[in-house]
C-alpha cells in the first residue's frame, strides 16, 4: 500500500482508533501522517469550515481521516447539545473544508445508527434506513448525512464494536474488560447485546486502504461473525489465558433508561468485494 505523497491529516488521533491508525501508518511506511485535535489547537466542535481549512492548509494534507467523536455513550444523554457540535455539525466543518480544497475524506461513523429494529438476516446493509435509539446514534447519522451533502464524493464507514490493543489505555471492548478485572471489579456482559466486532488494527488498516481510493458514500466495516458481548469477552479472556470472571445477564435486567440497542449487526459484503485488507472474526486465527 504505498502512501501518499502529501500528509495524511487524521482528526481525532489520540483516540483508541485514531492512534492505532497513526502507528499503522508509520509501519507501512507512511512517513507523513500529521494528528490535529484540541492538543494541537485544533478545536472540531467550535471550529468552522475556514479555521478547519487554514489548518489543513498549513500542513499541506494529502487527506483527511476524520475519527475524532464524542462517543461515550452516557456522555452523550447528558449533554446533548455538546454531542451535536462534536458529532454532527464538526464533521460538515470538516467536510466543507476538505471540499474546498478537493481533499479525500474518509469520516468514521457507528454501527449504532441502528438500534431501533433488530438486524436482519445477515446484519443492516448500506441502504438500510438508519434507526438509532440513542443520542450518540442521532447525532452520528446527522453526521453522515451533513458531510456526504456538504461533500458527496466523501466516504462514511461505519465501524462496529471495536476491540484489541489500546496502547495500555484500557479503552475499547477487550482491553476495557481486562482494566476493569484488574481493578477486581466484576463486570456484567449481556447473552443478547449482538455486535460484529472488529479489531482495531482490522479497522485501521482498511481506513488507512480507503484513503487512497476513490469510494464514497456509505460503506460498512465490520467482523465476519455476530457475536453477543459476553461471548466476545468469553474469548478474549481466554485468549489471555484468563478464567472467564464475569457476570452474564440478559438486556432484560438493565435500568428502563438503557439506550444500548439489542442488535446492530453490519452486512459488510461490499467492504470484503473492495478492500484486500482482511476483516477478521475475533481471535480466529
Amino acid at each position: 500500500m504505498a502512501p501518499l505523497s502529501r500528509p495524511l491529516v487524521v482528526l481525532g488521533g489520540s483516540g483508541f482508533l485514531g492512534a492505532q491508525v497513526l502507528r499503522r501508518a508509520a509501519a507501512a511506511g507512511w512517513e507523513r501522517t500529521v494528528s490535529l485535535s484540541r492538543a494541537t489547537g485544533l478545536d472540531l466542535a467550535t471550529a468552522d469550515p475556514r479555521t478547519i481549512e487554514s489548518a489543513l492548509r498549513a500542513h499541506s494534507a494529502g487527506a483527511v481521516l476524520l475519527c475524532a467523536a464524542m462517543a461515550k455513550i452516557d456522555e452523550c444523554e447528558r449533554e446533548p447539545e455538546r454531542a451535536a457540535a462534536t458529532n454532527t455539525r464538526a464533521p460538515e466543518a470538516v467536510a466543507r473544508a476538505c471540499a474546498s480544497l478537493g481533499l479525500r475524506l474518509v469520516h468514521v461513523s457507528t454501527d449504532l445508527a441502528f438500534g431501533a429494529t433488530p438486524a436482519p438476516p445477515g446484519g443492516f446493509r448500506e441502504d438500510h434506513e438508519p434507526a438509532p435509539i440513542s443520542i450518540y446514534g442521532h447525532t452520528k447519522v446527522g453526521g453522515e448525512r451533513a458531510v456526504l451533502a456538504a461533500y458527496p464524493a466523501a466516504l462514511v464507514a461505519r465501524i462496529p464494536l471495536l476491540y484489541g490493543d489500546s496502547l495500555g489505555r484500557g479503552l475499547g471492548a477487550t482491553d476495557g474488560l481486562l482494566a476493569a478485572l484488574a481493578r477486581g471489579e466484576t463486570p456484567t456482559l449481556f447473552t443478547d447485546e449482538w455486535r460484529t466486532p472488529l479489531d482495531v488494527l482490522d479497522a485501521a488498516d482498511a481506513l488507512l486502504e480507503l484513503t487512497l481510493g476513490s469510494v464514497s458514500g456509505l460503506l460498512h466495516l465490520a467482523g465476519p461473525e455476530r457475536l453477543s458481548r459476553a461471548e466476545l469477552g468469553r474469548r478474549a479472556l481466554l485468549a489471555a489465558g484468563l478464567p472467564v470472571a464475569f457476570r452474564t445477564a440478559s438486556r432484560s435486567t438493565a435500568p428502563a433508561n438503557n439506550v444500548r440497542p439489542a442488535d446492530v449487526c453490519l452486512d459488510t459484503s461490499l467492504a470484503r468485494r473492495l478492500l484486500r485488507t482482511r476483516l477478521r472474526a475475533p481471535f480466529v486465527p
